[in-house]
């Protein structure tokens, strides 16, 4: 009798890629994700923190992490660029951003009248301060570590008295009723999160940007303003500056910089190279496609201006007369 042949294990070619995410399902991170075509068919795993989601990155648990870095009226997530700049060696892919809506959602036959008790995240909780005062003054909160934790907590509960503030995916996951529409008190609130992988730097699209971590060579009057004279003689474009504590002592600072450009520019090189020369140590964190409605446009506008300058470029080397 011929041996039964055991079938190999799957090569990681085969192995369908995998992107970690903040779970339980129904995360306004899963909403992000699930904007990217290109992620949809990922194998997804869910971790209950955005620091494990960065550290299985970093461990190849997960080929890419997808993580919230930035809310327009929080501001940064300061776990999540911590992380980035002290912790683990991870470079940014992409950016995305999306609309955050908050809505008010129970269990099927509640009505508006029954809540006295509200379950989200608290920070969720303080966006819909307006609509909570207004409308359900002596509700009381029940705090959870994520809008969709909460949703998931009403759902299997029993209470007929609990609303959760959560977003669409989540009451569609979790079989809940939207009971009132767009509570946040800033409409205009948006969320960026970005892809995180270990070595990669996306090849430059014409419409990028790059993060990275500037320590100072010292402390003293100016340094900030000689580190962002570099930037601003090569007319390079902040478009986010923040310092943060490097946790070696009162007073000692670094500053988290994203800027227009991609490193493979010339002159984004040469104002890294320009602030290494001068002392200042940097963590290069990443350079990526920038998010926006118009960055496709851009790109394109972006790649056919390229074309026209080689091509007349091409016609003036042309006429180079032959030694």
């Amino acid at each position: 009798m011929n041996d039964l042949v055991q079938p190999s294990p799957p090569s990681d070619a085969d192995r369908p890629e995998r992107v970690g995410f903040l779970g339980p399902l129904g995360t306004f991170t899963e909403q992000a994700l699930l904007t990217q075509p290109d992620l949809v068919h990922h194998q997804r795993e869910r971790y209950d923190s955005m620091a494990k989601v960065l550290r299985a990155t970093e461990d190849g648990e997960v080929d890419l992490g997808f993580v919230a870095i930035e809310n327009s009226i929080e501001g940064t997530v300061h776990v999540t660029s911590d992380i980035l700049a002290f912790d683990v060696d991870l470079l940014i892919q992409r950016e995305v951003v999306i609309p955050i809506q908050q809505h008010l959602m129970a269990p099927p036959g509640v009505t508006l009248a029954d809540i006295d008790v509200v379950a989200s995240i608290p920070v969720a909780t303080a966006q819909c301060h307006l609509f909570l005062r207004q409308t359900l003054p002596d509700a009381a909160p029940q705090p959870y570590n994520s809008t969709a934790e909460a949703a998931k907590a009403v759902s299997e509960s029993s209470a007929r008295n609990v609303a959760a503030i959560a977003n669409e995916l989540a009451a569609s996951i979790y079989g809940l009723d939207i009971i009132e529409r767009q509570i946040e008190d800033h409409p205009e609130n948006e969320t960026r999160f970005v892809a995180v992988a270990p070595g990669v730097v996306p090849a430059p699209t014409g419409h990028d940007k790059t993060s990275l971590v500037v320590f100072q060579h010292e402390d003293a009057p100016g340094s900030l303003l000689a580190i962002l004279q570099q930037f601003a003689a090569r007319s390079i474009n902040l478009t986010n500056l923040q310092s943060r504590p490097t946790k070696k002592g009162l007073g000692d600072y670094c500053f988290l910089i994203d800027l227009e450009g991609h490193v493979a520019d010339d002159v984004v090189a040469d104002c890294l190279k320009v602030l290494r020369t001068k002392g200042h140590e940097l963590k290069f964190l990443g350079s990526y496609p920038a998010a926006g409605d118009h960055g496709p446009a851009l790109r394109e506008a972006q790649s056919d201006a390229a074309r026209q300058a080689e091509s007349w470029l091409a016609d003036i080397r042309a006429r180079i007369t032959p030694s």
